[in-house]
């Protein structure tokens, strides 16, 4: 895919605004926080997204074994019961049109989250929507890399 267009460039203050956000939703950890986002542009086919997120991931201390088993997490002992409701939570929040928010998912998060985690949580994932659909519109994709 060839980029469209710079979008960056074109209203850089738009995409500032919204990545300073980041800074107000720390209450998540980082290493969740790049799972979370790794998942949720899996989904949504982001191509830059997920080489993006799949980096911040392993510099966050996550396992490459626990990376390659992510698209499959129900089925996988590597993820804890917090992670795993973090994760069905943002496969709802990403498919909300098709599932909605299903009270279930809502409560196992509130066996392992704070409020404020849930609501950082959940912006964190609405915001990850976001950027997918960005980078995908405009046809965003990642430098290729020679490791």
């Amino acid at each position: 895919m060839i980029e469209r267009l710079d979008y960056v460039s074109i209203n850089g203050p738009a995409i500032a605004s919204m990545a300073k956000a980041k800074n107000d939703m720390a209450s998540i950890s980082v290493r969740l926080r790049a799972v979370v986002e790794l998942r949720v542009s899996q989904i949504n086919g982001c191509v830059y997204c997920v080489d993006l997120h799949t980096n911040e991931a392993r510099k966050a201390g996550e396992t490459q074994q626990r990376l390659d088993c992510l698209v499959v997490w129900q089925e996988c002992p590597f993820f804890d019961a917090a992670e795993k409701a973090a994760l069905a939570w943002a496969e709802a929040v990403t498919l909300v049109a098709e599932i909605g928010a299903p009270k279930e998912m809502y409560d196992a998060l509130a066996d392992h989250f704070s409020k404020k985690q849930i609501v950082d949580l959940t912006l964190i994932i609405a915001q990850m929507n976001a950027w997918n659909r960005l980078a995908i519109s405009f046809g965003h994709v990642p430098d290729a890399r020679f490791e």
